[in-house]
């Protein structure tokens, strides 16, 4: 039944698009980029990463209460659930099975704007939205791990959402994924990898954010940086049109020590952008880099650096829209499979 729904669902609601529809290769993305504000991202931030969420532990009420501020926030901005789900299209569950019944079961939170020329080609964003919980009796919040990451994409979401309501569709799908589980060993986005929503084969590029807002130590007299990872390791066309989406609109400095292949970290294998990257899609890793808070108690809101947080997040639109919106799909010139 769901196979004959969904065709004819999409027809209607891309007919309605054509009707509406304005050329979305004419319009300055400036314009909706201004939606991302920090003080919007403030605001957000303090409510999710609050007390209140009892540090969003996998499968704990915390968690659960993330889970449906998230779908709320995206039903207010009449931005569709992404998955099939009988019982809610904004929920992939994870059963406890899943995590060897070491973890109740949990959801990861998606939500999806249709494109309008590629509607069946797939531009993922994600962050983890779970952190590590209670820990005698002390709340790790995780304001920076990754309740930045997962404040950015609710704003880039308004941004898409603003220009479609004001008729610039964009040409591919864009997908709005918040993983659970991350903490607990990238599980969620690789539940996601194993049981895609979307067919991974069309899906052209992921956007992973992971820490976007505070500054480690290594950059405290110059603050004006991300640190990129992994944007060049399949496909030099996704690392091109990152570079100019930043000189264009944002010029951070791009840091890229973390995407040495030697470096000893390895973060290129240590954030859910993995489960993408080892199926050949396109990735690039937005990161502030560790500091002093990191997985402590003391990772809270009013340590983040808004400013840098909105300007990071306008980088990742910037990128997300240029992908989005061009004519052919980031090439993968440097395949491992």
């Amino acid at each position: 039944m769901r196979k004959i729904i969904l065709p004819l669902f999409l027809a209607i609601s891309l007919v309605g698009c054509k009707t509406q529809m304005k050329d979305v290769t004419k319009v300055d993305p400036n314009q909706f980029s201004k939606t991302i504000t920090s003080s919007e991202l403030s605001d957000y931030l303090y409510t999710f990463s609050s007390d209140d969420f009892q540090g969003r532990d996998t499968g704990e009420p915390g968690q659960k209460k993330a889970a449906e501020y998230l779908k709320d926030y995206y039903n207010s901005l009449n931005i569709q659930g992404g998955s099939f789900e009988e019982d809610d299209t904004y929920f992939q569950t994870i059963p406890s099975a899943y995590f060897n019944d070491k973890y109740k079961a949990s959801e990861n939170v998606i939500s999806i704007i249709k494109g309008s020329q590629f509607p069946e080609e797939y531009l993922v964003i994600t962050s983890h939205y779970d952190h590590v919980g209670m820990k005698d009796g002390e709340i790790y919040n995780g304001a920076d791990d990754d309740g930045s990451g997962t404040v950015a994409i609710m704003e880039i979401a308004e941004a898409f959402q603003k220009a479609v309501s004001d008729g610039y569709r964009p040409k591919r799908s864009i997908v709005f994924l918040h993983v659970t589980a991350e903490e607990k060993g990238l599980l969620g986005s690789k539940y996601y990898s194993e049981n895609p929503i979307y067919p991974l084969e069309n899906t052209v590029a992921n956007l992973n954010i992971d820490m976007i807002g505070r500054i480690d130590e290594a950059h405290q007299d110059d603050p004006n940086y991300v640190y990129l990872i992994g944007s060049d390791k399949l496909s030099t066309d996704l690392h091109e049109i990152s570079e100019k989406a930043n000189s264009t609109y944002t010029n951070l400095n791009l840091d890229y020590t973390y995407n040495d292949e030697n470096d000893p970290n390895r973060f290129y294998y240590r954030s859910d952008h993995y489960n993408f990257a080892k199926f050949d899609i396109p990735i690039i890793f937005y990161f502030n880099g560790v500091h002093e808070d990191y997985h402590q108690p003391t990772d809270t809101a009013e340590k983040i650096e808004y400013d840098l947080l909105e300007k990071r997040a306008r980088l990742v639109f910037f990128t997300a829209w240029e992908i989005a919106n061009r004519d052919e799909r980031p090439f993968v010139d440097k395949p491992t499979l």
